[in-house]
């Protein structure tokens, strides 16, 4: 059973589905920021920056901020060193944007839709919503090592970034491992961002936790795609094939209501053991079961942050 959790295993003989409807794909969400961005740079969300903003930040001698238009008559009035106060605001700043992208093996399963297709979607939709609020967006992707021809810096380049996310629909990873999630973080900027972890984490509880320490300095999102085909629709009676989509191994089971109760089991525990483990770095997990919805991200903000 330890081996089930440790790897996605996929139903011989599926098809991955291609085409999707424009007007309806990858429509952005509304995400909050919960910290005051350092970014030079103007944008939609708080910063530290002095500058023109609506947070305002204290009064300072005319001095040393020779901005007469925001002169402060009641504090200069009140100053006892009879001096001219101007009022000081914070710039609103953008913030990085990352969609850090699970792309091994098992991200190659298909149920309702192949799990690496609604990975892209989502990613997409992070791009879309980072580009509508005018911050940075980069993009990371990774089996066994990070693959720098799927990785993005920050940047504006809100095609570009569309096009390299997009060419994942005709990527095949099968037989490819998951190690790459420990240098990924090292691909990460110096200045506090928003990330979107993108996985079916089927992966050891100890490499997340070293992976999340990792990004101690981030505020992460972990978005974990399970499809209820991995096991909750197996079948109730009869053989049935398995295939390790990680190791290629393929294994012949004999369904029968008290196997899928273990499976259902173990998935279960499982996903008790991802809530735990992210709720300790303060980052609750997202499941997202079946087709992407912008729903349930903007929920997501709206409830956590």
């Amino acid at each position: 059973m330890r081996s089930t959790l440790k790897h996605a295993w996929n139903k011989a003989g599926q098809t991955v589905p291609g085409h999707h409807d424009e007007g309806e794909y990858a429509r952005p969400f509304e995400y909050v920021i919960g910290w005051k961005s350092d970014s030079i740079q103007l944008g939609d969300h708080p910063g530290t920056q002095r500058g023109i903003g609506s947070d305002y930040r204290g009064t300072i001698n005319l001095v040393d901020y020779p901005d007469a238009r925001r002169m402060d008559l009641r504090q200069t009035i009140r100053d006892p060193f009879e001096q001219v106060q101007v009022r000081q605001f914070n710039q609103d700043s953008t913030t990085p944007i990352y969609a850090v992208c699970d792309l091994s093996g098992s991200m190659q399963f298909t149920g309702q839709q192949r799990k690496l297709d609604t990975a892209i979607e989502i990613a997409t939709a992070v791009a879309n919503s980072a580009y509508q609020a005018g911050d940075l967006f980069g993009f990371i992707g990774y089996h066994q090592q990070v693959i720098e021809d799927f990785t993005l810096p920050l940047s504006r380049s809100f095609h570009q970034s569309k096009q390299t996310i997009a060419l994942l629909h005709t990527y095949q990873s099968q037989r490819m491992g998951m190690d790459g999630v420990t240098d990924m973080p090292n691909f990460l900027g110096q200045t506090r961002a928003l990330v979107f972890w993108i996985s079916d984490f089927h992966m050891p509880l100890p490499v997340i936790e070293k992976t999340l320490l990792a990004m101690s300095a981030h505020k992460v999102v972990p978005i974990v795609l399970w499809d209820d085909e991995e096991y909750k629709k197996l079948p109730k009676f009869g053989f049935g094939t398995m295939i390790d989509l990680e190791t290629g191994r393929n294994r012949t089971l004999f369904f029968r209501g008290e196997v899928k109760a273990k499976f259902l089991a173990a998935f279960n525990a499982r996903r008790e053991a991802l809530e735990a483990l992210f709720l300790r770095f303060d980052s609750p997990a997202l499941f997202m079961h079946g087709d992407y919805r912008p729903e349930l991200m903007t929920q997501y903000f709206e409830q956590t942050m």
